[in-house]
């Protein structure tokens, strides 16, 4: 399981699957989806088992693909492969596949076991299964939260609220998503790269998506020196296609945009998850909308002071910290910093 998650953030638009082969109590062969989704787990796995794939066991995180699509089917290479007998975790939500796998091979003789391990595999394939069944990318939320429940100060850039542990931490959560997402006020306020700057994490940056309602963001910001994808969504924008920035163009709502209509953009695109870094208006936003699957909250013990930027803007802490809606799965510390973890419930 762990195996395929080290692919995340970089297989959208299909799943990060990861895949071993075992023959007589040995691993002799293992593979994870490819950078872009290719090539798929099951055939890496393969093609390093060799020639001892026959009569050997397929241990995978998800349903192997039944289909054609830019690869043949895995279930054509593990028939071909002479695999006795594959252990998956859960079905593939994925309407081209959905069973069909497992009935492909059953109906070939092999030996098919499911469900081992599938609550991890559904943290693991979060994005994948919302993006089929909902339509929209899984979404966690991220903020850092001073003792005095602030982000920031208000006419101040980047004002560090935790520690270099923690914001090392959220450099490498930055690599195992598809995409980032901030609202036009975190650029302008913090001029941010929103890439990842851990040595060998560099090329593991996500697509960079800002709001920007009025189309008001104008060259000259960090964002725009290229390097990485950023995406801009706005009602007064028309859809572009170049290769590093794109426009899209999103109706509003209330007094933004229409946050459900923006996740469902960029589904089309491929994104499966999404990680939402403010700022606070943000992040009231997509809280208020029910939109958000996951929270990670670092809170500092140090107060910021001064004129400050309430963490979600005017929503109170207990809207997450004691809420229903949300339960705390996770917690941490990060050098003297806090950090928790909160899951839909569902």
């Amino acid at each position: 399981m762990r195996f395929g998650a080290g692919a995340l953030g970089s297989t959208w638009p299909n799943p990060a699957v990861g895949a071993i082969v075992v023959k007589n109590q040995i691993v002799v062969g293992r593979g994870r989806t490819g950078r872009g989704g290719r090539p798929h787990g099951e055939t890496a796995a393969l093609d390093m088992a060799r020639d001892a794939t026959v009569s050997a066991t397929l241990y995978v995180s998800l349903e192997p693909c039944s289909h054609h699509g830019k690869t043949p089917p895995c279930t054509d290479a593990i028939l071909a492969a002479g695999i006795e007998l594959v252990v998956a975790t859960r079905l593939d939500p994925d309407p081209r596949v959905a069973g069909r796998g497992f009935a492909r091979l059953r109906e070939a003789g092999i030996d098919v076991v499911t469900g081992l391990l599938a609550e991890q595999a559904a943290r693991v394939q979060a994005g994948h299964i919302s993006r089929v069944e909902r339509g929209r990318p899984h979404v966690m939320l991220k903020l850092a939260i001073s003792a005095d429940d602030a982000i920031g100060r208000k006419g101040e850039r980047q004002v560090p609220v935790t520690g270099e542990i923690a914001r090392r931490h959220v450099q490498a959560l930055r690599s195992r998503f598809d995409a980032i997402l901030v609202g036009r006020g975190t650029i302008e306020a913090d001029d941010p790269r929103l890439s990842c700057r851990l040595p060998g994490l560099e090329g593991r940056s996500p697509v960079r998506v800002v709001l920007d309602t009025e189309n008001q963001l104008a060259p000259g910001w960090k964002l725009f020196d290229g390097g990485t994808p950023t995406w801009i969504l706005g009602a007064s924008h028309k859809d572009t296609d170049a290769s590093e920035l794109r426009r899209f163009k999103v109706p509003r709502a209330g007094g933004g945009l229409d946050l459900a209509i923006c996740l469902g953009r960029l589904a089309g695109e491929g994104i499966t998850r999404l990680l939402v870094e403010g700022g606070a208006h943000v992040a009231r936003s997509f809280l208020k909308a029910d939109l958000v699957d996951e929270i990670m909250l670092f809170r500092s013990p140090i107060a910021l002071g001064g004129e400050v930027v309430p963490a979600f803007a005017g929503l109170p802490l207990s809207f997450v910290e004691a809420s229903d809606r949300f339960r705390r799965v996770e917690r941490r510390m990060f050098g003297t910093d806090r950090m928790s973890r909160y899951e839909r419930v569902r």
